[in-house]
């Protein structure tokens, strides 16, 4: 491209200024060719017309677009210059505080003069493990480079940190050493990468002063080789040091300090073990107080020397050593203060003998104090003949002195790096090593000597080593991408090197003019002069003769020849050191020792230098010679060494910069910073790569970022390579701008700038267009909004001119309608009012004519009322005088009448029938009076007998009165006052009896009245009673028949099913109790059968029946009583009702079929007895009435099986009532599944142990009849001799018979009739079964069809939902019934397995009796046991949830549970079940009271555990699954272990299972610890899998398409891409990954609340990860990134709650991220936009808010920029906030977990033992 199509307006460039030294200005109008100036305007508005060289054509540099300011590499800028460059710094270093960036293979550090938050643990871990252009450049993400090339390429790095003094070298370095030391640290226990970390205090303090650049600047150069094994950990150090400027020690300029040391130790001279040191404070010694000021701001010297004495202590120097090392300091400062004394003018001088500090130099050093003081003001000189000692004058006392001090502290300070790398040496080979070359920069001063002489030539050698290196990789480069290499001219230094180094360059003049006895710096300078005048790198100052211009890559130095000689010759005196050789501290003598090599220790490349020993007699020295050779020639031969160390290894370079000269922080000096960068090859780096292609894009970046340049055709193919291809060539006509390598595209520079420039242009008419189109939607809308509003408008006037019509037409009617109402009102009422006026006179007038009638009525009723009254007064009087006269004849007439009357009576009276009459009702009434005597009499006969009683008291008390009064007279004769007395209280005690006479019968009286009230009382309760039992029933009749009308419709169907169902289920649980109770009573029926059949003799009944009704009198009570707790229960069972009541039918189904069973061997039972029966019939026809006295013993034995046998069935029966009340309790319970399922199981279990009693019984049973059977036989057999006799008939009595042979005959026959009715009985009896059976089986077929039938109807009625519930309900139901069939089989079998067990056993026995030998072989012994032990369990089935094992079992237990054991093994058990065995074997061990087992197995497991762990530390699956059953064990001890607090959960099945003897709960804690720390395991495991996908997944990974675009990358980025590109993820992967281990976990059983902490702890890494690396890297902070971040954080968030883990938590982790991509989201411009980023991020620091507006970078050039005051203004509303120091969070952070008891409800006996454990050895208990 031309010129002209660059230089357009609105093109900015770069112009020089003298201050700013280039400063930014924009063309004002477009360049054309030949113009002899731009017009330009500068930042400040002002014109400027800048001139054009027309020759050499010299166009200003070219500003690079805003979007690339800013970057992390200098080499993704566009155009690469110097303005460019010096920009991209200051623009990084002031907005956004970032101190390093790349340029290329350099690393940029500027020194901010301030302590920033980056240098942390969490720092490392966020750099380790991370490409180097992924993250922000820093010196630890070159330290992982290093690191990670070595680890990768097996090849040896370097890091070379240099820069000016102050620049921040030192730290850097101990930055990087500090990065190894974490990331790489030591496998063992030597701990080498602290004592690595170590050296550093003791280097800065014996090597670094304060200058008046830099407040501990590193006053010499040093190499550390840290040491790698094979598996890259650190194994040991080695240090080499350069050019110690030994000059410091006895001269500073101002406000420069001495080393550290020196006020280290006069600050802390005030200790105790420093007393005999004589020091005091700096400022009273010469060598540390020359430069002012002794003190540094913000240092502690004192708190210096304790890490400094610390250090010494890590690194193994002994405490003498230490003291030693501290009393030659001393003596250095009692050496500076000597006082020298002139003589003869000067030409001689002394040192006083009493000169406190030459004494106190002479004892700290142990030296002799004549000599030394004779010494330190003489020299010797030797010549051929003889030896002269020569006074020296007082400036060569002077020079001697101070050369000696130097001396001293610089063998000092070789002694002691000797010493460290000792430390920090090791056995172990080396593999290979990082070395750290903290080297002084480029210098030059006003006045530069010697020291700045080595040291810029140190730094040619560096520039030159730099330069090819970089040549190099950029050759490199091109080649692997096929890029056509063309020579590329940089700048070679090696004439310059030539001119110091080479054959007689500068410094061999310099060691020849050394050797000259007479040389001066004069003569050398001279020398130069003549020699190297034609040189192009040496000139001569005009003004001087002393001094010399060297041209270095970097500037023109000039160098002050004066003190050359003297530095490089470094010259002490032999006699000196001969005394200091012969000092009695075996430390100071070792120090002056000759070396064994002409290679100063510090120069060694691998290893310690020796120190050699000192002979007894030092050889002879000449004195004149010197013992060592020069500096320069050192000098020269270390640096060769360390340029071959450093060409073989891969180099690594930090160039630190010091912005500016006053120290202050994050202030930018351009000129000063441009000088840096010239003089430490920063600037060379960007001409090599701006001569080549130094922009370089990869095909897919670039096609993502230059798309909208591409034609919609060529977008449309599939090679991108060949769509870049074809858009270039159209785009660059000039095919030598670009070229295409295999994986990249290569750019001369300003090219990206062009295309930035296009892609701009692009953009800019795109968005016109899209303006455009927006302006007229707007305007169109606008228009239409307008026309909407005038139509409006129009409408609402119209209608309000409508209204107001509308209004006056209303008015006017309304006011006609007015008129015509008030009108009429009117009218109305002046005809009320005439109305009313008529009305009121008719009213007066009518009322006065209505008075006047009324007033004359009134007065006529008074008058009758008079002549009323006193008509009926004399009416009155005219009848009484009537009546008068008529009582007066009546009177008269009766009393004739009576009179007459009277005379009748008295005749009658006369006569005999009238007293017959009378005596007639007499009679009855003398009866009626003489029971009332007699009544009268027989009280009178008992007041008499209580009157003779009182009489017969009284007389008796009468009699002792008189014999008392007899005493009392015989006493006292003359006492008549006593006797009176008596004679009163006789006449009281009378009254008194009388008295109670009275109150009896008054009492009497009270009583019958009393019970007469009561008697009244109660009849007229029971009158009212059953008067209230009347209104009852009336009352309960009108109510049943309301009830009846009301709910009758409602419920009679209902109550109908109900009665159906209860009525159903009431008569199938009758017959079933009424058929068990029947078979029991049976059962006692035959019992009390046999008994009768074992005690008949023969015919003699009477005992046995006399026992038989004993017995049917006693059991009958028994059997009612069992008879009534049936009724009971079922009575129970009838008043409870359906719905307590409704039992499982599988347990009737169960009681049902055992009913059945009872009842065939009932029948068996029955046919044996009538068989019996018809034996012992046929038997008495040949019964004799003799018994046989052997007899009784066996009947005797008999009656006691028949006593157990009675006492066992009480037992059997007593065990049956049990069932029955259980069945009651479980009916009349309400109680939840586990309870019911807990009864079920008790049921069955008591039915189970039952039957397996009741057929033991029966064999006893059977054995006790075969028994009888033989005793009746030789019974019959006895009776039958007995009652034959000679003379009887035969039927046969023709023929003689033997008595034996008939005997037998008739045996025979009675045999033979047995075994046929035997054999019939049999027959019939199978023939029985099998029809019982099948009318069994036809009748559960019948029940099943019902209940089907009722089923069905019963679901037609309901819901569709509840008929699906109840459909599950019956197939639970059906499969139930199945279970319950097969496990009836299973039980079939083990009883056969039982049996033929017993059978074995038996076997075994009899195999054991004919064994001779009782010893066996331990492994048959053990076998043998446990075969018996199986044998003998009678109740194997019935297994209680322990294991047994025997002790020697334990390791195969341990292996088989848990070290070989596979998590696949158990997939398809119960979850945790490993767990659950070991607590069943804990359990039988504590059921045995073994506490060693218990100790022993819990040991073995937590071993086990531990060292499967360790096996398998990289085994998610493996860690998962042992966490689980760690857990579960614990859960088991803590559910089991008896404690109330935890068995609140627990079944009474599952209490029964809980330990018995021990405390488990030190085991519990051990338990407990082993589980986090498997739970720490498996969240390592789990980071280390996720954190690999965090980074690409959550920040890189584009789940919207499309939204990212892509920046210019730098070197840095696209060789790390190009080396890490295969190690992408994606969010689904992520995501996949997660899924993984939660289906892992909750496949084996772990707990819900671990499962939700783990997932908080990887959510929380995922949050500090991600949010780290966002801190971390420039790139990510962008719009686009903080929409994909929030929609990646969504799909987390919306993975959380698919799985049911909201509650865990682990949301609220990811709040910082959240609010990280919000803040890239929102708006920063306003201060309202801070206050909402400040109220909205709560969760994210200070430090990281402003540090993400500081990293926040525009993808596009129509974003803005984050301001520096915007940023300001956030700080300064977030400054009361207390917000911890760090800027980055502790991804290794771990939330404490919680273990929360979880009860299990599985029951230890309800576990199987799969075969695949291989177990067999665990015995079921």
């Amino acid at each position: 491209m031309s010129a002209a199509q660059l230089y357009t307006k609105y093109t900015r460039v770069w112009i020089p200024d003298p201050d700013e030294v280039w400063r930014s200005a924009e063309i004002v109008k477009d360049y054309k060719e030949g113009d002899k100036s731009l017009q330009l305007k500068l930042e400040d508005e002002t014109l400027y017309e800048y001139p054009i060289d027309l020759q050499g054509n010299e166009l200003p540099f070219l500003r690079n677009p805003d979007i690339l300011v800013g970057q992390n590499d200098l080499t993704a800028l566009s155009y690469l210059h110097e303005p460019a460059v010096l920009h991209n710094l200051k623009v990084r270093f002031l907005e956004s505080n970032h101190i390093y960036t790349y340029c290329g293979i350099v690393l940029v550090a500027i020194n901010p003069y301030e302590q920033l938050p980056i240098y942390g643990q969490d720092v490392i871990y966020a750099y380790s493990g991370q490409n180097m252009g992924d993250m922000d450049p820093h010196i630890f993400a070159v330290a992982e480079e290093a690191y990670k090339q070595m680890a990768r390429d097996e090849k040896n790095q370097s890091i070379i940190v240099s820069g000016e003094s102050g620049a921040g070298k030192t730290v850097s370095a101990k930055y990087a050493m500090r990065f190894f030391a974490t990331v790489g640290g030591s496998a063992s226990e030597t701990n080498i990468e602290a004592k690595v970390l170590a050296s550093s205090p003791i280097m800065e303090a014996i090597g670094n002063a304060k200058t008046t650049r830099n407040d501990n600047s590193s006053r010499f150069g040093k190499y550390i080789q840290i040491g790698f094994d094979k598996r890259y950990h650190i194994i040991g150090a080695n240090m080499r040091t350069y050019l110690l400027e030994k000059s410091r020690v006895v001269f500073q300029a101002e406000d420069e300090r001495n080393y550290h040391i020196f006020y280290q130790l006069c600050a802390s001279s005030s200790l105790p073990e420093f007393k005999d040191l004589g020091l005091t404070c700096a400022e009273d010694f010469f060598y540390t107080s020359q430069g002012g000021d002794t003190s540094i701001d913000g240092v502690d010297d004192a708190d210096d020397f304790e890490k400094t004495r610390h250090a010494f202590t890590l690194l193994g120097v002994k405490e003498s050593h230490q003291m030693t090392i501290f009393r030659i300091i001393a003596a250095i400062l009692h050496l500076g203060n000597l006082e020298i004394q002139g003589e003869r003018d000067g030409e001689a001088c002394s040192v006083s003998s009493e000169d406190e500090h030459l004494n106190n130099f002479c004892s700290l050093l142990g030296v002799e104090h004549s000599q030394m003081q004779h010494w330190l003001c003489h020299r010797k000189l030797v010549t051929t003949a003889e030896t002269y000692v020569k006074s020296m004058s007082l400036h060569q006392v002077v020079n001697a002195r101070n050369a000696l001090a130097k001396h001293i502290y610089a063998q000092l300070f070789n002694w002691i790096v000797q010493h460290i790398n000792k430390a920090l040496q090791t056995t172990v080979k080396q593999h290979s090593f990082i070395g750290v070359l903290d080297i002084y920069g480029f210098e030059t001063f006003e006045v530069n000597s010697f020291e700045q002489f080595c040291i810029n030539y140190a730094n040619e050698k560096l520039q030159q080593q730099f330069n090819s290196h970089v040549f190099k990789l950029e050759q490199e480069e091109y080649m692997k991408e096929g890029i056509p290499w063309t020579l590329i001219d940089f700048y070679d230094n090696q004439p310059c090197i030539d001119l110091i180094e080479a054959k007689l360059g500068i410094l061999d003049l310099l060691d020849e003019e050394c050797k000259v006895p007479k040389g001066t710096d004069q003569n050398w300078a001279q020398k130069l002069y003549d020699r190297h005048a034609a040189s192009q790198h040496f000139q001569k100052p005009r003004m001087s003769n002393t001094s010399f211009i060297i041209l270095h890559f970097a500037d023109k130095v000039e160098y002050q020849s004066e003190g050359f000689l003297e530095k490089n010759r470094d010259t002490v005196y032999e006699e000196q050191i001969s005394i200091l050789k012969a000092s009695k501290y075996q430390m100071v003598a070792d120090l002056f020792q000759e070396e064994t090599e002409a290679v100063p220790a510090t120069a060694v490349r691998k290893g310690t230098p020796r120190i050699s020993v000192r002979s007894a007699r030092p050889a002879f020295k000449a004195a004149n010679k010197e013992h060592r050779k020069t500096v320069g020639h050192q000098f020269r031969n270390s640096l060769h060494l360390l340029m071959e160390t450093l060409n073989a290894t891969t180099p690594h370079y930090v160039r630190c910069i010091k912005p500016n000269d006053e120290k202050l922080p994050f202030k930018f000096d351009p000129k000063r910073a441009v000088q840096q960068l010239r003089a430490c090859g920063v600037l060379e780096t960007i001409r090599i790569s701006a001569a080549g292609f130094p922009s370089r894009w990869s095909y897919p970046d670039f096609f993502n970022r230059y798309r909208v340049l591409m034609d919609k055709r060529d977008l449309c193919k599939n090679d991108k390579e060949q769509i870049c291809q074809t858009l270039l060539e159209d785009l660059i006509k000039d095919p030598d701008k670009f070229q295409f390598g295999r994986t990249k595209i290569f750019f001369r520079a300003g090219q990206v700038a062009y295309l930035e420039k296009l892609r701009a242009d692009k953009f800019r008419a795109a968005t016109i267009i899209i303006q455009k189109t927006v302006r007229g939607w707007l305007q169109r809308a606008k228009y239409q909004r307008l026309r909407r509003a005038t139509l409006t408008l129009q409408c609402y006037a119209r209608r309000h001119l409508a209204r107001r019509l509308f209004e006056h037409l209303r008015r006017t009617r309304a006011a006609i309608i007015l008129q015509k109402q008030y009108r009429m009102l009117r009218m109305r009422q002046a005809f009320l009012r005439v109305r009313n006026a008529t009305l009121t006179i008719q009213a007066f007038a009518r009322g006065m004519f209505v008075r006047r009638i009324y007033h004359q009525m009134l007065v006529e009723h008074k008058a009758t009322i008079l002549q009323k009254y006193a008509r009926g007064w004399l009416a009155r009087m005219q009848f009484r005088r009537a009546r008068a006269a008529a009582v007066v004849l009546q009177c008269h007439w009766r009393r004739l009448k009576a009179r007459r009357q009277l005379k009748a009576l008295r005749i009658e009276a006369r006569s005999a029938q009238h007293l017959k009459k009378l005596n007639i009702g007499m009679e009855n009434k003398v009866v009626q009076l003489q029971r009332k005597v007699d009544e009268q009499n027989k009280e009178n006969k008992l007041l008499n007998e209580q009157l003779s009683m009182l009489t017969s008291a009284h007389s008796s008390e009468v009699e002792k009165l008189k014999k008392e009064l007899q005493q009392y007279q015989q006493t006292q004769q003359g006492d008549g006052n006593q006797l009176l007395s008596l004679q009163e209280e006789m006449e009281q005690l009378r009254m008194e009896l009388e008295r109670a006479h009275g109150e009896r019968e008054v009492m009497e009286d009270s009583h019958g009245k009393e019970r007469d009230l009561l008697r009244k009382r109660i009849s007229d309760l029971e009158e009212e009673n059953t008067l209230l039992k009347q209104e009852k029933e009336e009352l309960n009749r009108r109510i049943l028949c309301q009830s009846e009308d009301e709910f009758a419709r409602n419920t009679a169907e209902e109550n109908i099913q109900m009665k159906k169902e209860l009525e159903e289920e009431r008569s199938r649980y009758q017959n079933l109790v009424k058929e068990y109770a029947s078979l029991e009573q049976r059962y006692d029926n035959l019992r009390d059968e046999m008994t009768i059949i074992k005690q008949t003799p023969g015919h003699r009944r009477n005992p046995s029946n006399q026992s038989s009704l004993e017995s049917d009198s006693n059991n009958p009570s028994i059997c009612m009583s069992e008879i009534g707790d049936t009724e009971d229960v079922i009575q129970q069972v009838e008043e409870i009702g359906m719905e307590k009541a409704a039992m499982d039918m599988t347990l009737f189904l169960k009681l049902q079929k055992r009913v059945r069973e009872l009842e065939l061997e009932r029948r068996k039972l029955q046919a044996q007895l009538e068989k019996k029966e018809q034996e012992i019939k046929k038997s008495q026809v040949i019964e004799t009435k003799t018994e046989v006295s052997s007899e009784h013993e066996d009947f005797a034995y008999n009656s006691l099986k028949r006593q157990e046998l009675e006492s066992e069935n009480k037992k059997l029966k007593n065990e049956l009532n049990e069932l029955r009340k259980a069945i009651a309790d479980y009916a009349t319970q309400n109680n939840s599944s586990n309870d019911v399922q807990d009864s079920y199981n008790l049921l069955l279990n008591q039915l189970k142990s039952a039957n397996e009693e009741l057929e033991v019984r029966k064999e006893e049973v059977l054995i006790l009849r075969s028994q009888i059977m033989k005793a009746a036989q030789q019974k019959e057999t006895g009776k039958d001799m007995e009652n034959i006799s000679p003379d009887a008939s035969w039927p046969n009595s023709d023929r003689h018979v033997d008595q034996e042979d008939a005997i037998e005959a008739y045996q025979g026959m009675c045999e033979t009739n047995r075994l046929l009715e035997a054999q019939l009985q049999d027959q019939r009896r199978e023939h029985e079964e099998e029809m019982e059976a099948l009318r069994n089986q036809v009748d559960l077929m019948q029940e099943e069809l019902e209940k089907q039938q009722q089923a069905f109807l019963q679901t037609l009625q309901l819901s569709p939902e509840v008929q699906v519930e109840l459909g599950l309900q019956q197939e639970i139901t059906r499969l139930t019934n199945e279970n319950l069939d097969l496990k009836e089989l299973l039980e079939k079998l083990e009883k056969n397995e039982k049996k033929l067990k017993k059978q074995l056993k038996i076997y075994m026995k009899k195999v054991q009796d004919f064994e001779a030998s009782q010893t066996m072989v331990p492994v048959e012994r053990r076998s043998h046991e446990r075969n018996m032990q199986v044998a003998v369990q009678r109740k194997e089935k019935d297994f209680q949830g322990m294991l047994e094992y025997y002790k020697e079992d334990e390791p195969l237990l341990i292996r088989n549970l848990i070290t070989d054991l596979k998590p696949q093994a158990v997939s398809a058990t119960v979850p945790c079940l490993p767990a659950y065995i070991l607590y069943m074997c804990i359990r039988h061990a504590d059921y045995i009271n073994d506490d060693q087992k218990v100790h022993s197995l819990l040991t073995s497991t937590i071993n086990g555990v531990k060292k499967v762990l360790k096996k398998h530390h990289n085994d998610f699956e493996m860690t998962s699954f042992w966490l689980a059953n760690t857990c579960r064990l614990l859960h088991c001890l803590k559910q089991y272990s008896g404690e109330e607090g935890l068995m609140t959960q627990n079944t009474a099945k599952q209490n029964e299972h809980c330990l018995k003897n021990f405390d488990l709960t030190e085991y519990r804690q051990v338990l407990g610890h082993l589980s986090i720390q498997i739970y720490q395991q498996l969240i390592n495991i789990a980071e280390g899998i996720l954190q690999p996908m965090i980074v690409s997944a959550v920040l890189e990974n584009e789940s919207i398409q499309g939204l990212s675009s892509v920046k210019p990358m730098g070197y840095r980025k696209y060789s790390s891409s190009a080396a890490g590109s295969g190690n992408s993820y994606s969010l689904d992967e992520m995501i996949r990954q997660l899924n993984t281990f939660h289906s892992i976990m909750c496949e084996q059983g772990l707990d819900p609340e671990i499962i939700q902490q783990v997932f908080k702890q990887l959510y929380y890494m995922i949050n500090a990860i991600a949010l780290n690396n966002l801190l971390l890297r420039k790139d990510v902070c962008s719009w686009s990134t903080g929409m994909q971040l929030r929609f990646n954080i969504s799909q987390l968030e919306e993975w959380l709650r698919g799985k049911n883990l909201q509650q865990s938590g682990a949301a609220q982790t990811l709040e910082p991220l959240i609010q990280a991509a919000q803040l890239l989201q929102l708006k920063k411009k306003t201060s309202e936009d801070a206050e909402a980023i400040c109220s909205l991020c709560t969760s994210l620091t200070t430090q990281q808010i402003v540090k993400i507006l500081n990293l926040y970078t525009p993808v596009n050039e129509f974003e803005e920029r984050v301001t520096v005051a915007f940023i300001r203004n956030i700080q300064k509303q977030l400054q009361e906030r207390n917000d911890p120091p760090h800027l980055l969070l502790d991804f290794k952070h771990m939330f404490p977990v919680l273990f929360p008891f979880n009860p299990s409800a599985i029951t230890m006996d309800s576990i199987h033992l799969p075969a695949s454990l291989n177990l067999d050895f665990l015995n079921k208990v």
